[in-house]
């Protein structure tokens, strides 16, 4: 199926590994121009290579700065003054304890987790209204709904993120741009996998197996039973970016693996 995204320039924070990474090299497949962003020069270029690799004609562009900071969102926004489709995927996960959160941590969270989807939104919506087109995607998680006891901050984070993207699909009213939300559940990544190492080593026991007792212990109610593929996360954002998807908007979409048990 022919998305209709070619040429259509697009901001995916924090796309050097993970769920953003698979969305850039997704996006740049279906012909976007991709800006790839990551905090460092070596680890933009390193994913600016990688899907170059799987996709030779790939139109990139390197993005290196702290999105978590005001200076970040700044650069930004003077290098690319408007853009199409923005991604706001970065964010930070981290277990701990809640009494061991404190204001300090809790700012730096919000900073990285939150305020940096706030800054860009606030510059790069009002010029999509403008232009009568444009796709806002803020990845939440089904931890935004089902609060992680172990991860109280990060999940408040994200249920910030719902909060955020169905107010401002408010404001889109009767124009072609939409604001949506994805809630990815349990996905793999380098920090699961290395997660998955350790607890495989302590325990002696394989990673397959690992993985089995996270899903019957910590997240019983998952229908899929595994993590789920960056790639799986990544293919319902590119379709939300997509002109195709005119009609979803203010929408917090699920691909949590069933995780979440609700049919709203």
């Amino acid at each position: 199926m022919d998305l209709k995204l070619n040429n259509k320039l697009a901001l995916v924070t924090g796309s050097t590994a993970g769920i953003g990474f698979a969305i850039a090299e997704s996006l740049a497949a279906e012909g976007c121009r991709v800006i790839v962003n990551g905090r460092s020069e070596d680890r933009v270029a390193g994913a600016i290579e990688k899907i170059r690799q799987a996709h030779p004609q790939a139109w990139l562009e390197g993005l290196a700065c702290n999105l978590a900071k005001p200076e970040g969102a700044e650069e930004t926004i003077l290098r690319f003054p408007t853009v199409d489709i923005l991604v706001n995927n970065l964010g930070m996960y981290e277990p701990r304890p809640f009494e061991a959160i404190n204001d300090a941590d809790w700012q730096a969270i919000i900073a990285i987790n939150f305020m940096s989807g706030v800054r860009l939104s606030r510059h790069y919506l009002p010029r999509m209204k403008a232009a009568d087109w444009g796709r806002v995607i803020f990845v939440s998680s089904e931890s935004g709904v089902n609060i992680p006891v172990e991860m109280i901050h990060y999940g408040v984070t994200k249920a910030m993120y719902l909060a955020l993207s169905r107010g401002l699909a408010e404001t889109t009213l009767g124009t072609g741009v939409t604001v949506n939300a994805v809630l990815p559940g349990p996905t793999w990544s380098e920090g699961v996998g290395r997660f998955i190492a350790e607890l495989s080593q302590d325990k002696g026991i394989t990673p397959e197996e690992v993985e089995k007792e996270f899903f019957r212990s910590v997240r019983p109610t998952s229908l899929l039973q595994r993590f789920a593929g960056a790639e799986e996360v990544a293919y319902l954002v590119t379709c939300l970016a997509s002109p195709l998807s005119s009609a979803t908007n203010g929408a917090a979409l699920r691909v949590d693996g069933g995780v979440v048990r609700s049919i709203l």
